[in-house]
């Protein structure tokens, strides 16, 4: 693999765009995910994110959780190891849209759970205070019968 940074148009014919890159779609997946509506959604997201190595990212007004780790089959210099037996997703990417020249960036990247929660207080209505149990006791209790 080179280190030289080479620009798609600048790729000989018959050049592999691969040769020039450190496998960037071989190091995490992305699976599409609800747009969170509520206090209840945003709670969720921020428990996968609890779990490590993920983020949430939203492109083009699509959200995703995006997990992080190596394909287990990928070499040294960022080739397959299990070319010949790969899966369909892998024999049908193509390089014509491929992560290798884009920044990085999304529209949204959420990468802590204080971020998923500071993000969720800024665009949903405040949440309904919870009465405190001392309060509900006193509400739900019946007052006693006095037979005169």
């Amino acid at each position: 693999m080179s280190t030289v940074k080479v620009k798609r148009s600048d790729l000989k014919p018959g050049e592999v765009l691969c040769s020039y890159c450190t496998a960037r779609c071989c190091r995490y997946f992305a699976l599409p995910i609800e747009t969170p509506e509520n206090w209840e959604d945003f709670d969720h997201m921020r428990w996968y994110i609890m779990h490590g190595h993920c983020a949430i990212f939203v492109d083009e007004d699509s959200w995703f959780l995006m997990v992080y780790g190596d394909c287990k089959y990928l070499l040294p210099d960022h080739r397959c190891g299990n070319y010949e037996d790969r899966p369909k997703i892998c024999r049908s990417y193509t390089t014509d849209d491929c992560e290798y020249d884009n920044d990085g960036t999304y529209d949204r990247l959420f990468e802590t759970p204080e971020q998923i929660w500071e993000y969720a207080h800024a665009v949903l209505p405040p949440r309904k205070k919870k009465r405190k149990k001392s309060q509900e006791r006193v509400h739900s209790q019946k007052l006693p019968v006095v037979n005169v």
